[in-house]
């Protein structure tokens, strides 16, 4: 057995970070209308020791702000001196949006995450896009890109991710996904292009715009933490998968859209379950003259809804994903158990009846840290 000892390599960008070295930097990937530099923030936590090189990333859309808090800690609290690898920390990634406090590129609305890996005669985001990616994401070996829901939607604790792949699936499982709505991305998204080029990224979609959730981003640090380790790199046990899952495909899940303008009074409850048939909710105007009820067009989960309780038609009410009866049982008794609030969210919009078994135990903000992907069936 070789007794030589591992000290590690050298992280390369257009500088080098020495194996053992915290590095946090300002790095320009473009200019403002000013001729400023445009800095993205990034902290690259080289091990003393050789391993995985890992990429975490944030605010790709600039309104999404409870990634930014779970990179901000991982930079904060991993020493490169008990780590073998590397961990890259892009912890604004659109940096003028996030300024504006905005999802695009401001003035022009662009897509940052429909940008990559860019192109150096592109316009101002696929420019940006090139450096970021050339740079610093095609240097790792896997990648995790935390979102969250759009404005005035709310989504609980899930993943995105290309389940075909095996290497992805890796990842997705070693973060312990419990809910992965798989598919490949859209052309031009990090998560498609880094896999697409070998470098496995899941994203995650945890909370609401705007909004920093910490129950939320606890969750997100915990499973960081499982994935580092299973990929040893840091020290410790690791879970290979989670002790329950639900992989959705394309033709699972489906986006309830309002046919009506006005008031939504959510039906469900007291489980995020509705059944096949059964209402989702009911939009009133303010008279209440005019009740029209939108019903679930299968049994499901309800993974995303509207934070706003007014709409117009067309609007998105909710986001289903079908289930089963083992699933179900798995929901209830997590529900019974540690009430709603563990599922990854704060917003209850549903019914809570009193007394009943599934009702939230607890207040939603109350810091328990068990959800779906820890909770045992």
């Amino acid at each position: 057995m070789s007794t030589t000892p591992d000290h590690g390599e050298p992280f390369r960008y257009d500088a080098e970070v020495r194996p053992g070295e915290k590095r946090r930097i300002l790095y320009e990937v473009g200019e403002s209308y000013l001729g400023d530099p445009v800095e993205l923030p990034i902290t690259i936590i080289n091990g003393a020791r050789s391993g995985p090189r890992a990429f975490v990333s944030a605010a790709m859309h600039g309104d999404e702000v409870n990634g930014v808090k779970v990179v901000q800690e991982v930079a904060d609290r991993y020493d490169p001196q008990e780590l073998a690898g590397t961990i890259v920390c892009l912890h604004v990634v659109n940096v003028p949006g996030y300024r504006a406090h905005m999802r695009y590129l401001p003035i022009y609305d662009r897509d940052l995450n429909r940008a990559f890996p860019g192109s150096e005669r592109g316009n101002e985001g696929q420019r940006m896009a090139k450096v970021i990616y050339d740079r610093f994401v095609s240097n790792c070996d896997f990648g995790v890109d935390f979102h969250t829901s759009t404005r005035n939607k709310v989504t609980i604790f899930h993943t995105r991710a290309d389940m075909s792949d095996p290497a992805v699936a890796e990842v997705a499982n070693a973060f312990l996904s419990s809910v992965v709505l798989d598919g490949g991305g859209s052309k031009g998204m990090l998560r498609r292009v880094a896999s697409e080029d070998g470098i496995p990224t899941i994203t995650v979609e945890m909370g609401e715009a705007h909004r920093y959730q910490p129950r939320m981003v606890e969750t997100a640090l915990d499973r960081l933490h499982n994935l580092f380790t299973y990929f040893g790199m840091v020290d410790g046990d690791a879970m290979a998968e989670p002790v329950w899952q639900r992989v959705v495909g394309s033709k699972e899940k489906a986006w309830i859209r309002s046919n009506a303008g006005g008031w939504i009074d959510m039906e469900w409850g007291p489980y995020p379950i509705v059944t096949e048939g059964e209402a989702v909710c009911t939009v009133s105007d303010h008279f209440k003259r005019e009740v029209h009820v939108v019903e679930a067009p299968f049994t499901g989960l309800i993974v995303g809804m509207a934070a706003n309780p007014i709409t117009v038609p067309g609007q998105i009410i909710a986001h289903l994903v079908s289930i089963d009866e083992a699933d179900r049982e798995v929901i209830e008794d997590i529900v019974d158990e540690h009430g709603y609030a563990s599922l990854g969210t704060y917003h209850w919009m549903g019914r809570s009846d009193e007394g009943s078994a599934g009702r939230p135990k607890r207040p939603l903000d109350d810091g328990t840290d068990t959800d779906v992907g820890t909770a045992a069936p």
